[in-house]
């Protein structure tokens, strides 16, 4: 497999031949079976929450940040599912990782999971495409190798969702088996589907089926407990890109899919994190609109796989 040609054709949304997915899939297993479940990362580095198969917004997305490897990255999960472009979204970011292996650093989203691509578009469109569910098989047993979080310089915690009451500290995460389909309860569960909620003060049970709502106290505690300066989370639409939901400004949510859905006319944000400072500050975020090209054609739009998600 010829990595920079295949990285030149996925850049044309040209997906790649079934044998090329095979043979990424199981470099990816080799690369990630020897990152820790807490992966850490150096500063300066831009963070990026939900993508969402909106391919074309992922390539705004290098635009606005820089490309790799000069700009090194931290994606937070949910690469796939709902947008039209899933697999393209996904292959472009293991190649980048194949490539620029200490560049780029992908964490699992509550998406990365086979119960949940099943129902959101990613197993249809890998259907579609190869007719045949093998890709969908290997890039799902590539999900299960995935690292749950991220922590830079130390103070820094990502992190697809939020909190676990199972989970006080970093070390608690650092010890668990993440190699597996993601458990319906539990620690790993809460780490990507819990949500931080400014009517809550400590826990309450989460609308979502999993996770839990999680309020200023626990998040406190955890910073407090971890030397941590700031938590940042994707999972949760925001309308203006990234939102701070509680007074003490130690959680974010960055949301980096403009536009979701083709439909939510929100904007996206990205988050730079200087090397020079601990404090982030409001001009550390990008805030950036979706691609004006979605797709190369009418037909294709219209017959796309997934676009029964959007209803």
């Amino acid at each position: 497999m010829d990595v920079d040609a295949c990285i030149e054709s996925i850049k044309q949304c040209k997906y790649l031949p079934e044998n090329d997915m095979r043979q990424l899939c199981n470099k990816l297993k080799e690369i990630l079976a020897e990152e820790s479940t807490v992966v850490p990362v150096r500063a300066p580095v831009t963070l990026c929450g939900d993508i969402h198969g909106q391919f074309y917004d992922l390539l705004k997305l290098f635009e606005v940040g820089g490309s790799l490897p000069e700009t090194s990255y931290i994606f937070m999960g949910d690469f796939v599912d709902r947008g039209r472009y899933s697999l393209e979204t996904l292959t472009l970011l293991l190649l980048l990782k194949v490539k620029y292996p200490d560049r780029i650093t992908l964490t699992r989203g509550n998406h990365e999971s086979r119960n949940v691509t099943r129902v959101y578009g990613f197993y249809d469109e890998c259907l579609a495409k190869y007719q045949s569910s093998k890709v969908w098989e290997w890039c799902c047993t590539v999900f299960d190798y995935l690292p749950l979080a991220a922590l830079v310089d130390g103070n820094i915690f990502c992190v697809h969702g939020g909190l676990s009451p199972e989970l006080p500290s970093v070390d608690s995460i650092r010890t668990l088996f993440r190699m597996q389909e993601l458990p319906q309860t539990g620690g790993t569960c809460d780490l990507l589907w819990s949500d931080p909620e400014a009517q809550v003060d400590s826990w309450a049970i989460s609308p979502r089926g999993g996770g839990f709502l999680f309020g200023h106290l626990p998040t406190n505690a955890f910073c407090h407990n971890n030397d941590v300066n700031l938590i940042v989370r994707s999972h949760q639409l925001v309308d203006e890109g990234y939102n701070y939901p509680f007074t003490d400004k130690n959680l974010v949510t960055l949301w980096s899919a403009p536009n979701y859905c083709y439909r939510c006319g929100n904007k996206a944000s990205i988050l730079k994190v200087p090397d020079d400072r601990k404090e982030i500050i409001e001009s550390d975020y990008r805030i950036f609109l979706e691609n004006d090209t979605q797709f190369f054609d009418n037909e294709s739009y219209a017959n796309a796989p997934g676009n029964q998600y959007f209803l």
